[in-house]
């Protein structure tokens, strides 16, 4: 009746497969005459560089190798199998009792060291030990898994539904001048990408695609008559237009979530310039957070490509001409570049959303 060892992801169940390496072959002999009889299956290799092609051959549950043999030695075949086949448990032996050779090979990862001779009934109970420690490893390793899968999937629902519930949020605060909601989720998905563009991580990436949406909440604080004005605003309008930045942070601010707390400093320092022109605390290069340079960059491309209540879109040409302009001056000039460079990816998201109402 074959024994069976549960494996990890890649390595099917099947009959334990133990390796037998040792240079005298009637010591491979004698031990896979022991074990063949307690239901185990058994290869066997004279040296450690036919041991290695039986492990990248075969799926094997169990190494027993000898230490001292001819070319590399036990202890280094343990080593790359230790590197190399982590699933693999591997016991050492030994025709001499050295407590020094002993230890450093159960400090490598050895699971077990006999002597030679071997006593049948110890060596039976040797394998069976190191099998079972295999096989807890194994379940062990198995649950992680599942338990890492779980906390992602439960991770995306609880991002989807913060998501959903931020996006309805803001647009009830631009309800006024876009009652679709497609600007604010365009300004998510772009952002997203030039933070993928520039090597964000993934949670990071989630970050700004859920926070840029709320970088113009603030507008809520701001008149009607200002806010839909379709002419040009008087020095004193625009000075009210410029207080939605921290109005909006301080809406948004005051919290320990890390999601609310890029969101506030977005909303505050989305209209600084890269040259220092900007508002509403003139920041200069750096000194502005990436987050909001990012949002800046998503946040001028969507107004110009597209109908503002003070005048039409411009055709996208025109509108990268202007930006190019801004560079170095509005713009922090690396992330223009991963900008130019994302286009093709901003322009599926425009049709995406053009294609698919969310409200």
């Amino acid at each position: 009746m074959d024994i069976i060892v549960e494996h990890n992801a890649g390595q099917p169940a099947g009959p334990t497969r133990i390796l037998i390496v040792d240079d005298e072959l009637y010591i491979c002999k004698t031990i896979s005459r022991w074990l063949e009889k307690e239901g185990y299956e058994c290869l066997v290799a004279a040296n450690t560089d036919e041991a290695l092609d039986c492990l990248e051959k075969n799926r094997i549950d169990l190494l027993i190798s000898d230490i001292n043999m001819p070319g590399r030695s036990g202890i280094e075949l343990l080593r790359i199998t230790r590197e190399r086949f982590p699933l693999t448990a591997v016991l050492m032996a030994t025709a001499v009792d050295s407590r020094e050779v002993a230890i450093r090979a159960l400090e490598i990862g050895a699971y077990g060291y006999m002597i030679k001779p071997f006593d049948k009934n110890e060596f039976i109970i040797n394998v069976a030990n190191a099998l079972e420690r295999l096989r807890l490893t194994l379940q062990s390793l198995e649950y992680e898994r599942r338990l890492e899968q779980e906390v992602h999937e439960r991770t995306v629902e609880i991002r989807s539904r913060e998501e959903e519930i931020a996006l309805h949020l803001v647009w009830a605060s631009e309800y006024r001048d876009d009652d679709t909601g497609e600007h604010i989720r365009r300004i998510g998905l772009f952002s997203a990408e030039l933070a993928r563009v520039l090597g964000w991580g993934q949670a990071e990436i989630d970050n700004i695609r859920v926070a840029a949406p709320m970088h113009d909440v603030g507008k809520i604080g701001i008149p009607d008559s200002i806010l839909l004005k379709p002419g040009k605003l008087t020095p004193e309008e625009f000075a009210t237009m410029k207080t939605h930045t921290v109005i909006g942070a301080n809406i948004l601010g005051h919290s320990k979530v890390p999601l609310l707390k890029l969101a506030s400093t977005i909303a505050l320092s989305h209209h600084e310039k890269w040259d220092g022109s900007g508002y509403p605390n003139g920041l200069r290069g750096e000194d502005i957070p990436m987050s909001a340079r990012i949002v800046a960059i998503a946040d001028v491309y969507d107004a110009l490509v597209y109908d503002r209540v003070y005048r039409p879109a411009f055709l996208e040409e025109e509108a990268l001409r202007i930006m190019q302009e801004e560079s170095g001056s509005h713009f922090d000039p690396s992330i223009f570049a991963c900008f130019l460079s994302a286009l093709p990816v901003f322009r599926e998201i425009r049709k995406d959303i053009s294609e698919t109402k969310m409200f």
